[in-house]
């Protein structure tokens, strides 16, 4: 039939005094832009008829992955298919007695159909992706990373085979050729290539998921991880910034992961004051009955003060003399407090690790540490514990006759002159 529209046109043009060259150009061009136009038409109608009718099967059906095809615009692409198709089946008609363009029509329609074709994998896999991330066994893993390289594998072996018809060779001599080339692409995909090794990894050794708390300073990251690709991960920090960190950093340098804290529902709190170390004595009697007024210290006192006579005794030691056998002090009682403070404390873990340690003496006086877990990690929350916890010490200090050591400063001086 375009045979005959062809000869048709030509006869018409040459009873318009057309040359023959010309004559057989313009109608070419005629039914080119009519094949045109006629594929525009075709796309319309089959674009109405897929997504209308899919649109009605997803609207009744109860499943959910019908709907991503929509969203993901599947059924667009295949629905392209059909104006391609059909123009790509006629064209060489319209070129019959061309047979060199001919060929290269064949070749084009190849390429474009092929070129669709990836269209709708690509969404397809789009799709696919979609729906794991639903599934409670996907949730935390680099899917994003999979996929990505899935797309890049399709992509080349998509382009050798848009060359292959290029160059009107088999695909096995470009395959062939790669291998001469390998350490352009190596250097080209160096860091597609790492980061799917990194993914890998991290993967297999369940290192990073999505939603943990991780911490990488050489990069200013420190929060939840929102993405993982196959070149980069996201970090969403608590300023609401954004990090993008290189997926291979995760193996090749150090990070903080915080799940452990997230998984246990217990935060550390490890904290110091420093005790000025001149203010540290031996407790006499009025202190030690100051401190049996104390409730949760007076059975600590009763039983270390028989404790300590006891050893004296056996030892007949001459306690008239201070440096003579054992005494309380003030710093060890202090302690001693601290920790039954903290054992008393609701938002204090019991079951993990509780100390109140001295630690190296510093220029900065004798360093008491809190090491603890608050049972609530919520920041706010976490940071109002600590907070408080720390205000009862540094106000109670005092009760045990410790000075909180601190760098005197210009008020400190003034009081000094005064005097």
């Amino acid at each position: 039939m375009i045979e005959k529209i062809e000869s048709w046109l030509i006869e018409q043009f040459l009873k318009l005094q057309f040359s023959e060259f010309y004559a057989e150009f313009t109608a070419v061009i005629i039914l080119i832009i009519g094949l045109l136009i006629l594929g525009l038409i075709v796309d319309r109608i089959s674009r109405e008829i897929l997504l209308s009718g899919f649109a009605k099967i997803a609207a009744k059906s109860k499943t959910h992955w019908d709907d991503l095809l929509i969203k993901h615009r599947v059924v667009t692409a295949i629905a392209h298919l059909a104006p391609v198709l059909f123009i790509f089946y006629f064209l060489p008609h319209v070129f019959q007695e061309y047979e060199t363009v001919v060929d290269y029509v064949n070749r084009l329609s190849e390429i474009v159909v092929i070129i669709t074709a990836l269209i709708v994998i690509f969404r397809f896999l789009n799709v696919v992706r979609e729906i794991l991330e639903g599934i409670a066994l996907f949730k935390d893993k680099p899917l994003q990373s999979y996929f990505q390289l899935i797309k890049i594998v399709i992509g080349i072996i998509m382009g050798v085979l848009i060359l292959s018809i290029i160059a009107d060779k088999s695909i096995m001599y470009f395959f062939g050729a790669f291998g001469a080339i390998s350490a352009v692409l190596l250097l080209v995909f160096k860091d597609t290539i790492l980061g799917f090794i990194a993914s890998i990894q991290l993967a297999a050794n369940d290192m990073i998921r999505v939603g943990d708390w991780v911490q990488m300073d050489k990069y200013g990251a420190d929060g939840d991880v929102i993405e993982i690709n196959l070149a980069t991960v996201k970090v969403k920090n608590w300023d609401k910034t954004i990090t993008t960190v290189p997926t291979y950093s995760f193996i090749s340098d150090s990070f903080k992961n915080w799940r452990g804290m997230q998984e246990t529902g217990s935060r550390r709190i490890a904290r110091s004051i420093f005790i000025n170390q001149h203010s540290v004595k031996f407790c006499d009697s009025d202190l030690l009955e100051r401190f049996k007024k104390i409730h949760i210290l007076k059975g600590y006192v009763e039983g270390k003060e028989k404790e300590i006579e006891e050893y004296n005794k056996e030892r007949k030691v001459d306690i008239t003399q201070v440096s003579n056998g054992r005494r309380m002090t003030n710093l060890g009682t202090f302690r001693a407090y601290l920790l039954r403070y903290l054992e008393n404390h609701p938002k204090i873990s019991q079951d993990l690790t509780l100390l109140v340690r001295q630690l190296e003496p510093t220029a900065n006086g004798i360093p008491i540490q809190v090491y603890a877990f608050c049972n609530d990690i919520a920041w706010a929350n976490y940071e109002a514990v600590q907070s408080d916890i720390f205000d009862h010490i540094l106000a109670v200090a005092s009760q045990f006759e410790l000075e909180v050591f601190q760098n005197p400063s210009g008020s400190d001086f003034k009081y000094l002159m005064s005097k």
